[in-house]
């Protein structure tokens, strides 16, 4: 018998860690990595590619709004926490008890008021910065939890981002480098830091925080500022510029999330690697099951990025291609949904989450 016991611990210790905690809803809050939605809820605007086929086709076999061929990070999380998909918070007659999405194609940290006074007003096309998003929340809180939200918010997971990546595109676009973009890093972080402590106040206590992406290795980038000169690339093949602009970021917001923690020592905020987790499969695709780390999916023309502006995918000219799940790069802006179920297991169980969103 004692044997037996013995026996039974022994397999014990070899079983994997168990993880009891358990949430009673998600709110997302971001731009086009997480939005479930919220851009196309009156319609699928024609004008929009985004909300074309071949958009939606791995999971959902149709378009749904989503920037992908299937699901999110924000899906993979609520299907492993047994939680329906996040319905967008613009969706009329939804149930938000178990979960909403403010995230929206297109948002950015900062205002419009913050572009407009520095120039760059005309590259911010949707006005829905998480200041707004987190307004849109507060209205839909009555519905949720009534009068004791914060009991409700302490179990409820919150993902604040990514978010901050369309802040720098509008002063890319706009003409401005890397270098000059650079400069107004702080305000973006403060942005993002603001939010957090808004939601903070509102009950969150369990607070995903993700970086923004290496985009100096994604297709769209590549193509619009290729360059003759080697050492304006890496090791990898990636534009160093970029992908220094995003680290600063990145480095930043590290910072931010150090400083809210040791601010708020009753919450757990999670710092969730985007950017390292992609390098990751930059260096290494085939140990992800890729076939292709900067050759997007879904466009036109091939070569090195099957990346073509004026032919993105939706548009016409563009196809994708037959198995998207060998693929990092859905769309050249975007990640397929394999690439986000992968990132989803390195946020839940680490390395790429700081802490690690499970624990036992």
């Amino acid at each position: 018998m004692k044997t037996l016991v013995l026996l039974f611990f022994f397999l014990l210790s070899y079983l994997p860690p168990s993880y009891s905690q358990k949430y009673n809803a998600i709110y997302s809050f971001g731009d086009s990595v997480s939005d479930t939605g919220n851009l196309c809820v009156n319609g699928k605007p024609s004008s929009l590619t985004l909300a074309q086929p071949p958009y939606g086709m791995t999971f959902f076999g149709k378009v749904t709004c989503r920037c992908s061929d299937g699901r999110l990070v924000v899906d993979f999380l609520a299907e492993y926490f047994g939680l329906p998909l996040l319905s967008p918070s613009k969706a009329s007659g939804s149930d938000f008890k178990k979960g909403a999405n403010m995230a929206i194609i297109g948002a950015t940290a900062q205002t419009s008021d913050f572009f407009n006074s520095i120039g760059v007003g005309s590259k911010i096309w949707n006005n829905g910065p998480l200041d707004t998003q987190i307004q849109w929340f507060q209205q839909l809180q009555s519905s949720i939890c009534g009068s004791n939200c914060k009991a409700y918010f302490k179990n409820s997971l919150f993902v604040v981002g990514e978010i901050g990546g369309n802040d720098y595109n509008a002063n890319l676009f706009g003409g401005r480098t890397p270098e000059q973009t650079s400069t107004y890093v702080p305000q973006i972080v403060q942005a993002v830091s603001n939010g957090i402590e808004k939601l903070i106040g509102l009950g969150a206590v369990d607070i995903v925080v993700p970086t923004v992406l290496p985009i100096g290795c994604f297709p769209l980038y590549l193509s619009l500022y290729q360059s003759s000169n080697a050492g304006d690339y890496d090791s990898l093949g990636c534009l160093k510029s970029f992908n220094n602009l995003a680290s600063n970021h990145n480095s930043r917001l590290r910072s931010v999330v150090n400083s809210l923690q040791s601010k708020y020592p009753g919450t757990r905020i999670m710092y969730a690697d985007f950017y390292s987790q992609v390098i990751s499969m930059v260096r290494s695709p085939g140990s992800y099951g890729f076939v292709s780390s900067m050759q997007a999916c879904c466009g036109a023309g091939g070569g090195k990025y099957n990346y073509d502006n004026t032919k993105r995918c939706g548009m016409a000219g563009a196809s994708a291609c037959s198995n998207p799940s060998k693929y990092l790069s859905w769309d050249g802006i975007h990640l397929t949904e394999a690439a986000y179920r992968q990132i989803t297991n390195g946020w839940l169980k680490g390395p790429y989450a700081s802490p690690p969103i499970l624990h036992n």
